[in-house]
């Protein structure tokens, strides 16, 4: 075996890091859980794989345990960096990939993000999310169906976003609550709900993630979207986006590898003075309007 740079590895070495990785793997023999026991064993296959390829090096390691050390000093409840970490290595979007097989038209998901947050207020159908954030008003509205065409009656949809400069709640300085809510569908699986036309953003960068992709020269910038998370009884949770046919950074690339041509929408702008769907009156301002049909594949697949 060689490495990259050509140091050949005598048998010797070979056979005493061969050693070493089956000794770490025999430890979690006697571990009770099954899964438990496959998942470290199978992670310290790799790790250990990914040591050698590289030919890991002592200060490397080192900067690695300050790196990740970082990364948890600056998580707290409002800023995970961790799923940062994760969302740009792609791990987020795998991992998701893995767990949500294509199963006879059901929308596709995608990354969660950091920006989730539980017991975000409820709004009626035909409610506004913005709570006071800045940004276009937006019209989205669709049905939500199982596959096989059913409507969901009842369904919670989660839905946040960030305002028009980019910023989600839990990043402004005060506690209020803004550009997120949840909604139920109706009888017929019909929802709707004013929010803000999403734009391009960047990822929380200015921590450890944002100097790492820094480093490597990649942009921390998002596509344009809006965030869904639907559930409902006996069907598969979906998290998932939608995201705005035409913007620029989709071609350039989304920095969590989010993008899905499925969940690319048509985000039909409005002129000042256009009646809304609802009656709402707007003044002299431009608004947008967008649908997205959501169908939910059954739990368990």
């Amino acid at each position: 075996m060689t490495t990259h740079t050509e140091t050949p590895v005598s048998p010797e070495q070979q056979a005493l890091e061969d050693e070493l990785v089956a000794t770490v793997v025999a430890s979690f023999d006697a571990a009770d859980n099954p899964r438990l026991k496959h998942v470290m064993q199978s992670l310290t296959r790799h790790l250990h794989a990914f040591i050698r390829d590289v030919r890991l090096t002592e200060e490397e390691w080192s900067k690695a345990i300050g790196f990740l050390t970082a990364v948890g000093e600056i998580t707290d409840d409002k800023r995970q960096e961790f799923v940062l970490l994760s969302d740009v290595l792609g791990a987020s979007m795998q991992t998701i990939a893995v767990n949500n097989q294509a199963h006879k038209g059901a929308t596709d998901a995608t990354v969660f993000g950091p920006f989730f947050v539980d017991d975000a207020p409820e709004i009626p159908l035909g409610g506004d999310i913005a709570g006071g954030a800045t940004g276009q008003p937006c019209w989205v509205e669709g049905t939500v169906t199982d596959t096989d065409g059913n409507p969901v009656a009842d369904a919670r949809i989660e839905v946040w976003e960030c305002d028009e400069d980019g910023y989600y709640d839990v990043q402004y300085s005060d506690e209020r609550i803004a550009g997120r809510a949840h909604l139920f569908t109706d009888d017929k699986g019909q929802y709707r709900f004013w929010a803000l036309t999403p734009v391009p953003y960047p990822i929380p960068h200015d921590g450890p993630v944002g100097k790492m992709l820094a480093a490597v020269g990649r942009s921390p910038v998002r596509a344009a979207h809006l965030h869904f998370m639907v559930t409902a009884d006996d069907l598969r949770t979906l998290v998932t986006h939608i995201f705005v046919d035409g913007d620029p950074q989709i071609e350039i690339g989304d920095s969590v590898f989010g993008v899905k041509d499925s969940l690319i929408k048509q985000f039909d702008a409005q002129s000042p003075g256009t009646p809304t769907p609802d009656g709402r009156s707007l003044g002299d301002r431009s608004w947008a309007r967008a649908r997205f049909d959501i169908v939910l594949a059954p739990a368990g697949v």
